[in-house]
């Protein structure tokens, strides 16, 4: 009987989850949508994103950003915003960590999901990874948004792993468009996104999650040929700490 009530409990959890993702963009649609029809104001939609949509969503699942900063973003600076991914919370708190408008880099496929779909596809820059073209699109958008004085952030495991894994293999994106486009990489690890909302329907639950924002790796000095060395170097340096945190 207690087992059943404990799955109960979490299958609402995981129900309430996604009723605070839908409802503060349904009650601010009309803003959203006006915010979202040019990039221009992408800063201000950024700001509602961050300050209501993702602190609604985490605060009102009892999940509370606990971020340690080694170094600050500085405002105005763009940068390259990299992070393990593991839950669907990451996004809510990848917003929480930077006041600093970017945008996301991510999959198609997340077009398809109601209501948030909508909105992703006209505010992040999407990429088809099975399409060459596609990823060569993604340097040319990433650009435009970097020359007005945006970020970008990518998860750079291409997608959530499964459970068993602590962290993916990286691919070569996020560290190859930081080289090119001169701008620093900021390492973060998200440490407990997995425990409070996996993608497991009956696991999860309240409590801290705590990010390290790490000091940020300067890439002008860098050629495309040092990629794989940059990419390998941030994994392990992120490896690591996931693993001494798991002890």
């Amino acid at each position: 009987m207690l087992r059943l009530l404990k799955k109960a409990g979490q299958l609402l959890y995981r129900i309430w989850f996604y009723i605070l993702v839908a409802i503060p963009i349904i009650v601010f649609s009309p803003l959203l949508i006006l915010l979202s029809i040019s990039e221009k104001t992408y800063p201000q939609f950024f700001w509602l994103a961050r300050n209501i949509w993702a602190t609604i969503i985490l605060y009102g699942m009892g999940c509370i950003p606990k971020i340690k900063y080694e170094e600050k973003l500085v405002k105005g600076k763009s940068y390259m915003l990299v992070a393990n991914h593991t839950s669907m919370l990451d996004i809510m708190l990848m917003l929480r960590v930077s006041r600093n408008p970017f945008v996301f880099v991510g999959k198609k496929e997340l077009v398809k999901i109601p209501i948030f779909g909508f909105f992703y596809k006209r505010v992040c820059i999407m990429v088809d990874r099975e399409d060459s073209k596609s990823r060569m699109g993604v340097y040319r958008r990433a650009q435009r948004r970097l020359n007005q004085g945006l970020s970008i952030c990518i998860f750079p495991e291409g997608g959530v792993p499964p459970e068993e894994i602590v962290l993916d293999e990286f691919k070569d994106g996020a560290f190859k468009m930081g080289i090119a486009h001169n701008i620093p990489i900021v390492p973060i690890i998200f440490f407990d996104a997995k425990r409070r909302f996996p993608f497991t329907i009956y696991r999860g639950g309240p409590g801290w999650l705590r990010v390290k924002v790490f000091p940020f790796i300067k890439t002008d000095a860098m050629v495309e040929k040092q990629k794989g060395e940059l990419r390998d170097n941030v994994r392990k340096l992120m490896l690591d700490q996931l693993m001494a945190a798991a002890e």
